[in-house]
C-alpha cells in the first residue's frame, strides 16, 4: 500500500516481541531501501545492526577453508537462490547458466523451493549438481556446502523471500559474492564482494557496501525478453495526438518525490496521460488512492490509467515514453519497456537500488536519458515527448539496438563474469598460500 513508515513501525514493534527474528529486521531492510526521505548512509546504518544482531555473532565459529589453492583449476561455483522457478529472476540466471564454460567452472544449484515447475526442470539440466536446501537449517547447509568442496558460493536473494543469508554468515566457502536478487548490500561483512559495474556502484560509493564492489569490466546489465511480447507498435502519439507516458511498477517504488515529479510532467505538456500499470492496482481501492494523491496535485482522473493487465504487452504498445522511479529503480520492467520501443526516465540517485536504470541505459548507449536531479527528469522527459517523429523513430529501432548493446551479449556478459571469478579466486589463493607458508 506504499505506507512505508506504518510498515517499519509495525516491524519494529514486531522485533520487541520477538528479538531474534531474522525475517522481521530483513523486511525492514527492505521496505528502507525504497524510502524517499532517508540518505542512504543513514539506511546502510541499519544494515550494519543487521550484521551486528545476525552476522559477526557467527565469526567465533568460522573454520578453515581445506580448498585447494591452485589458481588455475577448475572452480566449484554455488549459486543460492529461491527462484529457480517461474520468477523474473530467469531473464539473467538462465543466459548465465547456459552460457558457464563447463570446462572451467563446475555448477551446483542450492535451490530453496516450496514446490517446482517447468523453469526448475529447465534449471536442473543447465547445472552439474541439484542440491534441494527446504528444510535445511543454516548449520546443515553450511556443512552440505564445505562438504561440497564449493570455492564461490554466490548468494541470488539478497534479502527478498526465502532467502538464506544465514548461511552466508557461516561462511562455509573461501569466497563469498552477492548479485542479481535485491540490488543492495546485504549488510554482511561475512559476504566478500558485491557484484557491481562502474555505473550500479561509482568510485567513492565503497563506504555504502558491507561487502567489497567487485566492478565488472562491462555493464552489469543482461536480459533475455520473452518471446510472447510480440512487435513493436507504430507510435500511439501519432494516432491519439497526445502523448502517453506510464511504468508498470510496483506500489512500493511510488512516493512523494516521483508523484511530484511526474505530475509536474503532466501539468508541463497539457493533454498528456499517464499509465501506472502493476499487480498491486488490480483492486479499485488502491487505483482510486492512487487516483487521490494525484487529484492533490492537480492532476484530473481522466488524465490517468491505473489498473492491472497481465501480461503487459498491450500496455507497452499504448504507452509512448517510460517513467522510472526513485530512489528505488524498477528492474525487469526497464528492459520490457525498452525492448517495445519505449525511451524511459531515470533518476540516478542512491548507488545501487537507485543506479539500475542508470546502468540499463549506459549499456543500451542512451545516457541522455539519465536525469541527475527531479528537475533535470522533467526535462528530460519533456524533451523527448516535444518531437513526435523523433520519437517514432527511436521506438522503431529500440529493440535492434537493444539486441546489439552488451544488454543481448549473454556470452560476452558470462565471460566478464567468469574472468571476475577467477580474479576473486585467484586473490584468496594468494592469501591462503602466504597464510599457510
Amino acid at each position: 500500500m506504499g505506507q512505508l513508515d506504518t510498515a517499519l513501525s509495525d516491524l519494529a514493534q514486531a522485533q520487541t516481541f520477538e528479538p531474534d527474528s531474522v525475517i522481521a529486521c530483513s523486511n525492514a531492510l527492505f521496505i528502507l531501501n525504497y524510502h524517499p526521505d532517508h540518505s542512504a548512509e543513514t539506511i546502510f546504518d541499519a544494515y550494519r545492526e543487521f550484521d551486528r544482531r545476525f552476522g559477526q555473532p557467527h565469526r567465533a565459529a568460522w573454520l578453515p577453508h581445506p580448498n585447494r589453492p591452485d589458481p588455475e583449476r577448475r572452480l566449484r561455483l554455488g549459486y543460492v537462490s529461491p527462484d529457480f522457478r517461474g520468477h523474473s529472476a530467469c531473464h539473467a540466471l538462465e543466459p548465465l547458466l547456459t552460457h558457464h564454460d563447463r570446462a572451467h567452472f563446475e555448477l551446483t544449484a542450492y535451490a530453496e523451493l516450496t514446490q517446482e515447475d517447468a523453469l526448475t526442470a529447465v534449471y536442473r539440466r543447465l547445472v552439474d549438481h541439484w542440491v534441494p536446501t527446504r528444510g535445511l537449517s543454516d548449520d546443515e547447509l553450511a556443512a552440505r556446502i564445505r562438504a561440497d568442496g564449493i570455492d564461490i558460493l554466490v548468494d541470488l536473494a539478497g534479502h527478498t523471500a526465502n532467502n538464506r543469508l544465514g548461511v552466508f554468515a557461516r561462511r562455509p566457502a573461501p569466497v563469498s559474492v552477492t548479485w542479481m536478487g535485491y540490488g543492495s548490500t546485504t549488510g554482511l561483512s561475512a559476504i566478500d564482494y558485491f557484484l557491481a559495474d562502474a555505473t550500479l556502484a561509482p568510485e567513492g560509493s565503497e563506504a555504502l557496501f558491507a561487502e567489497q564492489p567487485w566492478r565488472l569490466d562491462r555493464p552489469l546489465a543482461i536480459h533475455r525478453p520473452v518471446p510472447e511480447m510480440g512487435e513493436v507498435s507504430p507510435l500511439p502519439a501519432h494516432r491519439r495526438g497526445y502523448v502517453t507516458f506510464g511504468t508498470l511498477t510496483r506500489h512500493v517504488r511510488i512516493n512523494h518525490r516521483t508523484l511530484r515529479t511526474w505530475a509536474t510532467i503532466l501539468q508541463r505538456l497539457p493533454g498528456s496521460r499517464l499509465v501506472i500499470d502493476s499487480k498491486d492496482f488490480a483492486a479499485p481501492s488502491m487505483q482510486q488512492r492512487l487516483t487521490e494523491r494525484f487529484e492533490a496535485l492537480g492532476i484530473a482522473p481522466e488524465r490517468l490509467e491505473i489498473g492491472y493487465h497481465s501480461p503487459p504487452w498491450d500496455v507497452l504498445r499504448g504507452i509512448d515514453i517510460g517513467l522510472d522511479c526513485f530512489p528505488h529503480n524498477s528492474g525487469v520492467t526497464l528492459y520490457e519497456t525498452l525492448y517495445m520501443g519505449l525511451p524511459f526516465i531515470t533518476l540516478a540517485d542512491r548507488p545501487s537500488v537507485g543506479r539500475i536504470g542508470s546502468t540499463i541505459l549506459t549499456a543500451l548507449g542512451h545516457p541522455e536519458w539519465i536525469a541527475a536531479s527531479e528537475t533535470d527528469y522533467v526535462e528530460r522527459a519533456l524533451a523527448l515527448a516535444a518531437d513526435l517523429d523523433r520519437l517514432a523513430a527511436l521506438r522503431a529501432g529500440l529493440r535492434a539496438e537493444m539486441e546489439h548493446s552488451p544488454i543481448r551479449d549473454e556470452g560476452g556478459f558470462v565471460r566478464s563474469l567468469e574472468r571476475a571469478y577467477r580474479r576473486m579466486w585467484q586473490l584468496w589463493c594468494r592469501t591462503s598460500i602466504r597464510h599457510n607458508s
